[in-house]
Parts: structure tokens; C-alpha cells; sequence
């Protein structure tokens, strides 16, 4: 696939420090958000990608900004479930793996593979998730550094870490 039909397939990617957000929508909801490796921004499509960049740029500017976007129901009844307890860690706090699987009465690595199936990089803040002890834990069901390195900057950024 041509970098060009790549990015065709996002409605706007936004511009972060070290990395990209791909937005796609269509003109109701959110389809997914996306971490992509550093690139040009693309313009919004279509007036809700225009306002999903308004947003991630206001909490890039402003860690303590509070999302309203409309997501389209995603995942299973659990990881909706995982999702929905993840989007209730403010800014600035974390939570552990075990800390959400003992909320919705299951098994940390389980809680990870919900984090890791998040279509909403950011609005659901899985970065706040975290492992036993303090550690990074995984990140957006990836290996390797550039994922990690976006997590250390969201929790930098929200001066959690």
C-alpha cells in the first residue's frame, strides 16, 4: 500500500510530538484513533475529523482537557466493560493492570488484551494503565520502543511518570 492510499484511509491525522494520530470516522462517530509513526498532517474530511482534531490538539496542548467525541460501540462485552473503566482514570492518576481486573472481576493479562484492542488511541487513555510496581507495562498490543516511547510521553505529559 502507497503511503498516499495510507492516508487516505484516515479522515485527518493530527501532529504530536514524536508520532501521529490517525482519526477515522465518518460524519457521525468515531471508527477509530489511531498512534501512527511521525508524518504530515492530513486535513480533516469531513466536520466531526475536524472536531476529533480540535480535541486531541486541545489535550496535546492541555493534558487536563476532557474529550467529547462520539465513538462507535466497539469490542466485546468485556472489553467494552475494560474500556469503560479505563475512561473513568482521571488525568494525572494511573491505574494497574491488576487494579482494573479485580474492578471488572477478571485477570490482569486479560485486562492487557483489552487495552491492547483500544480503537480509541488517547479518549480512552490506556496509557494510564500501568504495571504492578510502577512499570510501563505493554502498550497499544505492540512491541518495541516507538509504542513505549508514546506511552512515556503521555504519562510525561499528564506528569504521571
Amino acid at each position: 500500500m502507497t503511503q498516499k492510499r495510507a492516508q487516505a484511509a484516515f479522515q485527518a491525522i493530527i501532529a504530536a510530538p514524536a508520532f501521529c494520530l490517525g482519526v477515522r470516522c465518518d460524519e457521525i462517530e468515531i471508527l477509530a484513533l489511531e498512534f501512527l509513526p511521525p508524518r504530515r498532517e492530513q486535513a480533516p474530511a469531513n466536520a466531526l475529523a475536524a472536531e476529533a482534531a480540535r480535541q486531541l490538539r486541545a489535550y496535546l496542548a492541555d493534558a487536563d482537557f476532557a474529550f467529547c467525541l462520539p465513538l462507535r460501540p466497539a469490542g466485546t462485552r468485556f472489553q467494552r466493560r475494560v474500556w469503560d473503566e479505563i475512561a473513568q482514570i482521571p488525568s494525572r492518576q494511573t491505574r494497574s493492570y491488576g487494579e482494573l481486573a479485580k474492578a471488572v472481576r477478571s485477570a490482569p493479562r486479560a485486562v492487557g488484551r483489552a487495552c491492547g484492542a483500544n480503537p480509541y488511541a488517547v479518549v480512552v487513555p490506556c496509557h494510564r494503565v500501568i504495571a504492578a510496581g510502577g512499570g510501563l507495562g505493554g502498550f497499544a498490543r505492540q512491541g518495541g520502543d516507538f509504542f513505549l516511547g508514546i506511552k512515556r510521553w503521555l504519562l510525561a505529559h499528564e506528569r504521571n511518570y
